[in-house]
């Protein structure tokens, strides 16, 4: 088992990430598609948008969910190297973001990312990463730019304080996903300072 537990794993985790639960939360709780809804991604962000809070919660908790249970097993039951964890969290969020069974369409990955980083065994590494995804949304226009950005700054952050490290390697490959997934969001559109908080207090002065 020592010998397989890694490809074991491996494989694992790229399946259990490439289940797209966003869209069958979609069709089994509202019966619908949710890629006819946004911008058309089988994410969680369309079933908040096709159903509501609850089943859109309920398809983030799905999301981050099935990024961690491979990734956490892969070091705490198994006690694989950390490199080897890193390489089942990256697959697990290529799972998601390249789905085979949505013909090599997915989300953003957002969520599933965040569920691969709070299986590693350094609890900094999620915090990083939630705390320079959320500056990129609130203050970076289009998404691409503040997911892949703020992915880059928790990349920068991590090089930062470990050097070359297994939380720069795992940083560095999710940024890498990222700019594949959203190459052409990235190529096509420029990024601005007109985020989310922009848009609150833009909103804001216009109701005063």
């Amino acid at each position: 088992m020592g010998v397989l537990a890694f490809p074991l794993i491996v494989l694992g985790a790229f399946f259990l990430g490439a289940v797209p639960f966003s869209v069958i939360v979609g069709q089994v709780l509202l019966g619908v598609d949710v890629r006819c809804y946004g911008d058309g991604n089988p994410g969680a962000a369309n079933v908040f948008r096709a159903g509501g809070r609850l089943t859109g919660y309920l398809a983030v908790f799905l999301d981050v969910a099935k990024g961690f249970p491979f990734v956490y097993f892969a070091h705490a039951a198994f006690g694989l190297p950390v490199t080897e964890v890193v390489l089942a969290g990256l697959a697990a969020i290529l799972g998601h973001a390249f789905s085979p069974f949505l013909r090599g369409h997915g989300g953003k990955a957002i969520a599933v990312t965040f569920g691969v980083v709070l299986a590693m065994p350094d609890i900094n590494v999620p915090l990083a990463f939630a705390a320079c995804i959320v500056a990129g949304a609130l203050l970076i226009e289009p998404d691409a730019w503040a997911i892949s950005l703020g992915t880059a700054g928790a990349l920068a952050y991590q090089f930062l304080n470990h050097g070359r490290s297994w939380e720069t390697l795992l940083m560095t490959g999710i940024l890498l996903i990222f700019l594949v997934k959203h190459a052409h969001d990235l190529r096509h559109r420029r990024p601005g300072l007109h985020g989310r908080l922009y848009r609150w207090v833009q909103g804001a002065a216009r109701n005063t």
